[in-house]
């Protein structure tokens, strides 16, 4: 044993487990049954115990297990070690709830990806969030207070992206919600051409949605369309349906997006704009939770040929290359 203090070693929680049911049975067969170890094991354990500690803590005989005056100091001190160490297993013995953005209300492919999760990890919490921007929902999960979201994963800068992971999930075919007597609402669907000139609402101006404004102003640049000025920064689909009935703008959406009121929707055509949908997570994150998205993302991506492109389909060559990278 060490005659230095200042020697003392980190000490096992096991150790102190072991300590303690010699402490309290005082018959070393009776504590290793207890433990459900051998004996020479539990031998073996003690005697690590006494050398961490530099002290001597039971006179042992052919008969008898004498605790010293050492191992009585040092119960009341291994019950705490023992009992905090269980806490903190027990604390942990269930993953803490997953944080998922689905990003908006509306945006049915990333709901059901959540919704086909929950049924592959009935016994994990999947809890939705609704940060309506993947830009926003990165800094989130980078700060730890999200752990994973969707959308366009090429819109991100390069630093977020280097501390990011992505999967993709699908090409969601774009459309654009109209007012009711706007002379596009007529069409079945609206070839992108019938946009020259128009001003089509993209988030421009909401901090938390860049990437999508930019996909819109790199779409709306090929076809002469203009990025209608920044509206009301408006927080909650009500929010958003009231600011856009005011302005009457159109506004740019994907396919299945429910319409606003007094407004429709028309999917748009020759090409078909697609806006690529990742699933995005802090890199180096382990749940079981993202485990069950990714996947729920690769078993609807595959039944439902999500990640397959049209002939006619328009994407931005950096998202393209992006997704077709990992998928």
């Amino acid at each position: 044993m060490s005659d230095d203090p200042a020697s003392t070693k980190t000490v096992d929680p096991r150790l102190l487990r072991a300590f303690l049911a010699v402490a309290e049975e005082l018959h070393f067969t009776r504590a290793a049954a207890r433990l459900y170890v051998a004996q020479p094991a539990l031998s073996r354990d003690i005697r690590k115990l006494e050398w961490d500690l530099g002290v001597e803590l039971f006179v042992r005989s052919t008969r008898q297990v004498t605790p010293t005056p050492d191992a009585e100091r040092l119960v009341p001190y291994a019950r705490r070690v023992v009992e905090a160490h269980d806490a903190l297993v027990g604390a942990f013995a269930q993953p803490r709830p997953l944080l998922v953005d689905l990003n908006s209300e509306g945006l049915a492919t990333n709901r059901r990806v959540l919704e086909r999760a929950r049924e592959l990890a009935p016994e994990h919490e999947l809890m939705a969030r609704y940060e309506s921007g993947l830009t926003h929902a990165s800094y989130e999960m980078l700060a730890g207070r999200l752990d994973v979201s969707f959308g366009r994963f090429a819109g991100l800068g390069p630093a977020a992206r280097a501390r990011l992971s992505q999967q993709p999930v699908r090409y969601e075919p774009m459309a654009v919600l109209l007012p009711e007597d706007h002379p596009l609402a007529e069409l079945d669907a609206v070839p992108m051409p019938k946009l020259r000139g128009e001003s089509v609402y993209a988030g421009a101006g909401n901090p938390r949605t860049p990437e999508w404004t930019e996909l819109a102003r790199l779409l709306f640049e090929l076809h002469g369309a203009r990025l209608a000025p920044p509206a009301p920064l408006a927080v909650g689909a009500e929010e958003f349906r009231r600011i856009m009935a005011k302005t009457r703008t159109p506004v740019l959406a994907v396919v299945g997006m429910p319409a606003l009121d007094g407004m429709v929707s028309r999917p748009l055509v020759d090409p078909v704009p697609l806006s690529p949908v990742s699933l995005v997570w802090r890199k180096g994150l382990v749940h079981p939770g993202l485990d069950a998205l990714r996947e729920a993302a690769a078993e609807l991506a595959r039944a439902e040929v999500w990640l397959s492109r049209p002939q006619n389909g328009w994407i931005p060559a950096a998202d393209a290359l992006i997704m077709m990278s990992s998928s």
